[in-house]
């Protein structure tokens, strides 16, 4: 059951100013065998833009991801990435378009170490971060470069999850409730991670269910109800849709 939505005071973090689409979903149908899932959802995200997907458990946000990633039963609809039509593409096809994928059980290689999980992932791009560049903007990593996945907090996972993506070069970050169960001040340390990501011209589509944390760095929410977007609020409409979004978010 989520909690009651309490705005923060800050103002969101302002991005640069987008300039091309990277995401346009269109009448976006999805399946688990027989169930359906996404009802006709239609969305799009600039370049440079950290957008939102917020809703209640069972609302249809991670399918979102999981449909873009072409990891749900049957899709059909319109998913066009980076002006490139992926709804009959392979998976791999669809990643080097520069999507990287962080789902939420993040998927971290436990017998391996930080520095080899690192190595790991196959470049999708040719501009991927460096390790050095990395471990720069995690320096818990470095610490820990030599120590085994198991030994991990779960933080610090998080952390690695999302550097193996960056390694990779993808610009289009798909990331799954990356806050959920870590310690405030890893919260805060991704919120400032996504925002300089934000500032070098990543664009990024985030589903959370802790809106305070969202909310100061996103340019735009989508709100979606049993497989439907229901809502598009800017960043600057968060105020007066206070009550509106405690309707759809709160208990």
């Amino acid at each position: 059951m989520n909690k009651p939505v309490t705005l923060p005071l800050s103002q969101p973090t302002a991005a640069p100013k987008p300039h091309r689409e990277k995401v346009r979903i269109s009448d976006l149908h999805a399946f688990y065998g027989e169930s359906h899932i996404l009802h006709g959802i239609d969305l799009r995200v600039m370049q440079g833009e950290l957008v939102t997907l917020l809703g209640r458990n069972g609302s249809g946000r991670s399918t979102t991801l999981r449909a873009i990633m072409k990891m749900v039963g049957r899709r059909s609809g319109s998913i066009v990435i980076n002006g490139t039509e992926t709804l009959d593409l392979p998976a791999h096809r669809i990643a080097h378009l520069g999507l990287g994928y962080c789902p939420e059980e993040r998927g971290i290689f436990s017998s391996l170490n930080v520095e080899e999980n690192l190595r790991l992932p196959p470049a999708v791009r040719s501009d991927g971060m460096t390790v050095e560049q990395i471990y720069e903007m995690f320096p818990n990593l470095y610490e820990r470069r030599f120590s085994q996945g198991t030994r991990l907090s779960g933080g610090e996972q998080q952390m690695l999850a999302l550097a193996r993506i960056l390694r990779t070069g993808a610009n289009i970050l798909l990331l799954d409730e990356i806050t959920e169960g870590l310690a405030p001040v890893i919260v805060k340390r991704l919120a400032e991670v996504l925002v300089d990501l934000k500032r070098r011209g990543l664009t990024i589509l985030l589903v959370e269910q802790n809106f305070r944390f969202a909310a100061p760095i996103a340019d735009r929410h989508y709100v979606m109800e049993h497989g439907h977007i229901v809502e598009e609020v800017a960043a600057h409409e968060l105020e007066a849709k206070t009550g509106l979004l405690k309707t759809y978010l709160g208990v």
